[in-house]
């Protein structure tokens, strides 16, 4: 795929002001109103923009099932303001193309890091709903998709795009979605990690051609060679964060902060429950989150 030259101006993190508890005891509200209060905040999050970009429209949305985040991006200066969605779930496509239809964008790609196992992609419903939209994944995943991506290609939308990096050691297909480097792309750059790195964690390699050697090697060769400051943006958490940077990681992270033979002693001995969507999942999501279309494979 070309690349496009574009300008974007610089975006940093939205921060969110903690909130004050002395002044709502002072003023002493109810539960029912700070409990009301906590879900706005919580709220605000969840749709909040790490942009402070004219170009970059960006949205972090989350499935509470399966922990899984989808991300929406939008070059929102071009006049077709063109969008793209990283991992989208089955259950929430309705949700996802409504905020799309509010913020008037145009929809150009439905994209998935990976082959999931633990819910369906709502690559497939997406696209009966919204025509002309492409369905993305690596080649190397074997699964069904319009765009089948390999390393280094870029997916571009409007001016903007993203680089697909290499990433295999949770499944043999695991892409990383990187944003531009340069002056006039998003700064910081941000990463979307699917399940290879999460934060302060990285995705299980016990199944779907999972490697933990691999897994070491990508996270080290592809990511963590990543500015310290680009914002690490994964497809699943557990814990509540939303967002890590590289630097973070590099330091912090609890497994792939060790050498690789401590980092495949910790994976090997993780004795993990089989996944409990993997038998439906993984059937759908290789021919692009459609069911109907399994027994025609």
């Amino acid at each position: 795929m070309p690349a496009l030259i574009f300008r974007v101006a610089s975006i940093r993190s939205s921060l969110f002001a903690p909130i004050n508890l002395p002044h709502f005891l002072s003023s002493k509200p109810t539960a029912l109103s700070l409990f009301s209060t906590l879900r706005t905040r919580s709220q605000m999050e969840s749709y909040a923009t790490s942009s402070g970009s004219s170009k970059l429209l960006f949205r972090q949305l989350f499935e509470k099932e399966s922990c899984t985040y989808t991300y929406l991006l939008a070059d929102v200066s071009h006049p077709d303001k063109p969008a793209l969605l990283i991992d989208p779930v089955d259950k929430m496509v309705d949700r996802d193309l409504n905020l799309i239809n509010e913020l008037g964008l145009k929809l150009v790609y439905a994209m998935n890091t990976h082959v999931h196992a633990d819910h369906i992609t709502g690559t497939g419903l997406i696209k009966t709903k919204v025509p002309g939209v492409k369905s993305v994944i690596s080649k190397a995943s074997a699964s069904k998709a319009d765009v089948f991506l390999e390393p280094g290609d870029k997916v571009t939308f409007g001016d903007l795009f993203l680089e697909a990096r290499p990433t295999p050691g949770h499944t043999i297909g695991c892409l990383t979605y990187v944003t531009g480097d340069g002056a006039d792309q998003p700064q910081p750059r941000m990463a979307f990690t699917g399940d290879t790195l999460l934060i302060r964690g990285c995705g299980r390699t016990d199944f779907q051609g999972g490697n933990s050697e691999q897994l070491y090697e990508s996270v080290h060769s592809q990511i963590f060679t990543l500015p310290n400051d680009t914002l690490v943006y994964p497809a699943h958490d557990y814990k509540g964060f939303t967002v890590s940077t590289v630097g973070e990681e590099r330091q912090y992270n609890p497994r792939l902060t060790k050498d690789k033979e401590g980092f495949k002693a910790i994976m090997e001995n993780l004795n993990l429950a089989y996944p409990k969507m993997i038998d439906v999942a993984v059937p759908a999501n290789m021919v692009c989150g459609l069911q109907d279309l399994i027994s025609k494979v």
